[in-house]
């Protein structure tokens, strides 16, 4: 008796052809869009930033009083920011503040991810807020810089509410949240800067003391910074970031690169990234142009035998994370003194 198994093997053969028409349909996909594969990178960078959050979680003292999920853009999603500040700040006073855009590729990420690293240093006699921004499968660049203006007009505007003092106030961020950062610094510290981007000074440049930047990207042509599966990552999410495939041939987006466009009046800067982070030669290039332009800048590239990675001040059981955050907070307390 013979038995055929033919049915069997054309459908497999059926799969096996659908298969491949997708696999080729997918492929075709990410030559002309960066979505797909931007949508699997936010997945993945949203895990690990709430992994490193509940990581925080046992570092942060007592006795933090926090005003959460105020909305400083009425009408627009995702326009939500978080403020911490001793419990001991009496009524209306006002403290020296650092406003932190959270990080993520500016494809991912919001401002939970930082919540307990602002809650430890809001410790330290700050008030610290956490904005968040659209990321850039709903607004593309410069959105999240002028969205991070209007998130410091609203913090000005509710200073006695929420502990702000509007004479002492800090930028921060990390990764793509330390570019965001630089980049709102550079529209209130240089007027043509922000004639060019179109995006007017929330603040007088005399409010913003210093900033404090994380393992950014501060050029992106990424020179330095050039080489394998971070290539590619960049490219993808400023693609994505930008809506241009050819962002750098993108006048607009050449405002983007920071370390490009810094003067002699940018604000003193705190600038740090880890010895084994492939942005690592951003923050370098950084630092090296500040100090060409004659501005302050003060700078700390732990070097480790292990090596330190992409965002490695927020794994507080490393002695350099500790370290890194003790630096930080001397530099704030003098600049905002």
């Amino acid at each position: 008796m013979q038995v055929s198994f033919r049915p069997a093997q054309a459908a497999a053969a059926g799969a096996a052809a659908f298969l491949a028409a997708l696999a080729g349909g997918l492929l075709v996909w990410l030559r002309f869009s960066p979505r797909p594969l931007a949508v699997l990178l936010r997945v993945l960078s949203e895990r690990d930033g709430r992994r490193t959050s509940r990581a925080m979680a046992r570092h942060v003292p007592e006795g933090i009083s926090e005003v959460l999920d105020q909305q400083y853009l009425s009408h627009h999603a995702h326009t939500y920011l978080d403020v911490f500040f001793p419990e001991k700040a009496a009524d209306g006073l006002r403290l020296p503040t650092i406003v932190w855009i959270h990080g993520g590729g500016w494809i991912s990420g919001n401002k939970n991810d930082v919540g307990n690293y602002l809650r430890i240093l809001a410790s330290y006699g700050f008030t610290t807020v956490g904005v968040d921004y659209s990321l850039a499968h709903v607004r593309r660049y410069p959105a999240p810089v002028r969205q991070s203006a209007a998130a410091l007009r609203y913090l000005t505007h509710n200073a006695d509410r929420l502990h702000i003092d509007t004479e002492r106030l800090v930028l921060a961020g990390d990764s793509a949240g330390a570019q965001i950062a630089a980049q709102l610094a550079l529209v209130i510290s240089d007027p043509d800067y922000a004639r060019k981007l179109g995006i007017a000074s929330p603040i007088t440049p005399d409010r913003l003391r210093a900033v404090l930047l994380h393992c950014g990207a501060y050029d992106l042509s990424l020179a330095g910074a050039d080489h394998g599966g971070n290539r590619h990552y960049l490219r993808t999410v400023l693609w994505s970031y930008t809506g241009a495939k050819d962002y750098l041939e993108r006048p607009y987006v050449a405002l983007a690169s920071v370390a490009r466009h810094v003067d002699g009046k940018f604000p003193p800067a705190f600038v740090s990234a880890g010895n084994a982070d492939p942005l690592l030669p951003h923050s370098l290039g950084l630092v090296t142009a500040l100090k060409a332009k004659g501005s302050v800048v003060e700078e700390f590239f732990p070097e480790t035998d292990a090596g330190l990675g992409h965002q490695y001040q927020f794994n507080l059981e490393l002695e350099a994370s500790r370290r890194v955050l003790e630096l930080s907070v001397e530099f704030l307390r003098g600049r905002t003194a």
